[in-house]
């Protein structure tokens, strides 16, 4: 098992029936797991709203060897502006490409074997058409940054990514954790990076167990990891603590999320320069917490059927908000 690995996505959505189409009809992901929460969280995992609100996991596989997506929906929120930050997810699958035109979902081809299209609220997506690999499908998440040297710097000295591939000329970095995961790739715009109300959010995970120094020793830099024991041993709060050291953001310091009936996860949420918001979760509790919920499906269609909100605000004369 790779040290740390990428976990998902944060899309947030305003039309969550035309978005539930987009991922289970069009690209073929199945509903890992839904829930409802009455009020906003303490880890800002909605955004910055109090109100109610609920999130979707959906991915080809299992959240312990998949990338996936989650999708937060805000009950008041219409719709939300996007930003140049976020500049595609990239996924490998010539069956989400016919779903794709046998529901005249727009397509436009980009090069041969790669086409481009929008998930709802205009997030790009980039549709490799070949056969689904053996591993996961999803193969990178594609970033803008300002700087491309200081972003890489970030990612790889101090959140211990591997760079992978470099191109000076296009202004392109692709990094990761390991060569099995869905990849980072950044790009340098020449500019500043604005991230809308739509800004997203990447989520890794980190043990929090005891690991042999064979492991680790060659994957990340010694500041990253405590030494006990003759063992080494990669925590949150060492994260945290690197974070201040460096004097780089920290948007919400270490916390532990309390799930009713689930497992209590512990998060940190950082921003690298560009402001690009990075979660880390302690990996052995989330695994528990990210089980599959074979009710999935089902709990999402009963929200979706549930929701009179629409229907509300349209009796009213008025609108959702926009954000």
């Amino acid at each position: 098992m790779a040290l740390r690995r990428a976990l998902h996505f944060v899309f947030k959505v305003g039309d969550r029936t035309k978005t539930a189409t987009f991922y289970r009809d069009v690209l073929g992901m199945k509903i890992l797991r839904h829930e409802e929460f009455e009020e906003g969280c303490k880890a800002t995992y909605n955004g910055p709203y109090d109100g109610k609100w609920s999130k979707t996991m959906v991915g080809f596989g299992p959240e312990d060897d998949h990338f996936v997506a989650e999708l937060t929906y805000n009950y008041g929120v219409g719709e939300y502006r996007l930003g140049n930050d976020f500049l595609g997810l990239t996924l490998q699958s010539s069956q989400a490409v016919s779903n794709a035109k046998r529901l005249n979902w727009p397509l436009t081809q980009v090069e041969e074997s790669l086409y481009m299209t929008e998930a709802p609220g205009g997030y790009l997506f980039y549709l490799i058409d070949k056969e689904l690999p053996n591993c996961d499908p999803v193969q990178k998440v594609s970033l803008a940054v300002s700087d491309l040297q200081r972003s890489v710097h970030y990612w790889s000295a101090l959140l211990g990514m591997k760079v992978i591939e470099k191109n000076e000329d296009k202004k392109i970095a692709l990094m990761g954790f390991s060569d099995n995961q869905c990849k980072l790739e950044l790009q340098d715009i020449g500019g500043a990076v604005h991230h809308g109300s739509a800004f997203g959010r990447i989520a890794f995970a980190c043990p929090r167990d005891q690991v042999s120094y064979s492991n680790i020793s060659q994957q990340y830099p010694f500041y990253l990891v405590s030494f006990y024991r003759n063992v080494f041993v990669l925590q949150l709060p060492d994260i945290e603590a690197l974070m201040k050291k460096e004097k780089q953001k920290i948007l919400t310091p270490l916390v532990r999320l309390d799930t009713p009936g689930k497992a209590t996860v512990e998060v940190v949420i950082l921003a690298d320069p560009d402001g690009h918001e990075i979660c880390f979760v302690g990996d052995e509790a989330f695994r528990q917490l990210s089980a599959v919920d074979p009710k999935g499906n089902d709990l999402l269609d009963e929200a979706m059927a549930a929701d009179k909100s629409d229907e509300w605000f349209a009796k009213h004369n008025k609108q959702k908000a926009s954000a």
